[in-house]
């Protein structure tokens, strides 16, 4: 049985697949598993494929690059089941495995929420098939164990979820978000990277799909690479019309009217051009001292300190105390912290008077209750006067500049490197963290960085 045939058969799918909507779909994977195609169908693939032939075997990897409401998790989720239960190639994976050892599909997905979504998919196409619930062992919170010893996991992005898996399959949902900002572990290479030994030992295959973003990342890459080429990495390109026809295209219309660059990523398939890395990895890179990650305090030095206040969630609590020798500056000491905002005032005031810094200015948008928190502690505090975009700015003119040392820090070195510079309509310019990302760090150092240009370089013979 192919996956078509799998997705059209009403005692495993119901008629969920079915009807003219899904056709784009069918030409997908058509070419994805090498069943084939003719008239229409043809046509629409080599449309969507660049105007490549189709191959003449299951391809080793799969990109599906397409707008909104286009089925593309639904029609993915559709695939792990075929795979994990009744695929044509099954069989003989299978065989492959050593006694006791369980196949993976893993589902990839940008964060918890979309996770759901698909495991959603997953378990209702069980439940609603009593020929497919036969076949389950155990569900559980992350997907289904089937009784053949295959395993159908979803999680959220993390290389971590899937190092060292046997893998039958991966899908990557939504992969041209996946953003590495806070944490190595969530990046779509490394994550790349980490699933590829587990697909060889099976000869798996992996499945990416997403609406496009900006031209950066793996699925960008791959495109790049491959689309309209012939090889066994397949990729597909079309809008949301071309998936699902059954959009009313006012919505469409409406959007690109609103705002084009995005509409034309969400809706037309097509990659933003409004969007760009603000710094590159270079610049960043030789910012960075070897060690350590604080400097102590030196009395040759006037010290200063810039706040990016939290008021819990996700978001970090951040401080960075730094000091200017000439045109130099130095980002001594980079603080973040997760927990009850009071007690980080406290641990950061008494941090600031061990540098015997009595101020810190603030984010703009911090509010007032960090002001009196501070003050309580015999700091006083001062509001930015520029906005995150500004001051990221004269970042950058220092970084570039060669006038900037940045300590060591990871998290705050991925923030730094993931920052996005965007053009606002009418012409002007943002920069800001990616979607879902977060940017406390690289925030803290970049606010003390435009702070200090302006600053006088006093140290301790001019106090003499």
């Amino acid at each position: 049985m192919n996956v078509l045939e799998f997705m059209e058969t009403p005692e495993l799918c119901g008629d969920r697949f079915m009807g003219p909507s899904r056709e784009a779909m069918r030409a997908v994977l058509s070419g994805a598993f090498a069943i084939p195609m003719q008239g229409d169908r043809l046509a629409l693939f080599s449309k969507l494929a660049g105007g490549r032939k189709p191959p003449l075997q299951r391809v080793r990897e799969l990109v599906v690059l397409a707008g909104r409401r286009s089925s593309k998790t639904e029609t993915a989720a559709a695939a792990a089941v075929y795979l994990g239960t009744v695929g044509a190639e099954l069989e003989g994976t299978l065989r492959k495995l050593q006694p006791g050892e369980r196949g993976v599909i893993s589902v990839i997905a940008v964060d918890r929420s979309q996770a759901r979504v698909a495991v959603n998919y997953i378990r209702g196409m069980f439940d609603a098939s009593p020929t497919l619930a036969a076949m389950v062992e155990k569900q559980t919170a992350e997907g289904v164990e089937i009784n053949n010893g295959v395993s159908i996991e979803v999680q959220t992005n993390s290389y971590k979820a899937v190092r060292g898996r046997t893998l039958i399959c991966a899908v990557f949902d939504e992969a041209c978000f996946y953003r590495s900002d806070t944490d190595a572990a969530s990046s779509d290479v490394e994550l790349y990277r980490a699933c590829v030994p587990g697909l060889a030992t099976t000869g798996g295959m992996l499945i990416i799909i997403s609406s496009p973003y900006w031209r950066k990342g793996l699925a960008y890459d791959k495109w790049k690479r491959h689309y309209g080429q012939d090889s066994d990495i397949l990729v597909f390109q079309g809008s949301t019309a071309d998936f699902n026809p059954t959009i009313d295209p006012r919505i469409i219309e409406e959007a690109l009217a609103e705002d084009y660059e995005a509409a034309k990523a969400e809706w037309l398939g097509e990659w933003r051009d409004d969007v760009a890395n603000f710094l590159q990895s270079e610049v960043v890179n030789q910012a960075i001292r070897s060690s350590p990650l604080e400097l102590p305090y030196n009395r040759r030095h006037v010290y200063h300190c810039f706040t990016d206040a939290a008021g819990g969630g996700r978001d970090e609590f951040t401080m960075a105390i730094g000091h200017k020798e000439g045109e130099r500056i130095v980002i001594d000491v980079l603080r973040a912290r997760h927990g009850v905002p009071a007690e980080i005032v406290e641990e950061y005031a008494a941090l600031m008077r061990e540098y015997y810094v009595t101020e810190t200015t603030m984010d703009r948008y911090a509010g007032s209750w960090p002001a009196d928190e501070y003050k309580r502690h015999g700091i006083s505090t001062k509001v930015s006067e520029q906005a995150k975009s500004g001051l990221y700015m004269d970042t950058l003119n220092a970084l570039n500049s060669g006038q900037v040392e940045l300590p060591p820090d990871e998290i705050m070195i991925r923030q730094f490197l993931s920052l996005e510079r965007r053009v606002r309509r009418g012409g002007g310019e943002s920069v800001d963290h990616p979607v879902g990302g977060h940017d406390d760090r690289s925030n803290a150092c970049a606010g003390l960085i435009a702070h200090l240009k302006t600053a006088r370089a006093w140290n301790y013979a001019d106090l003499l």
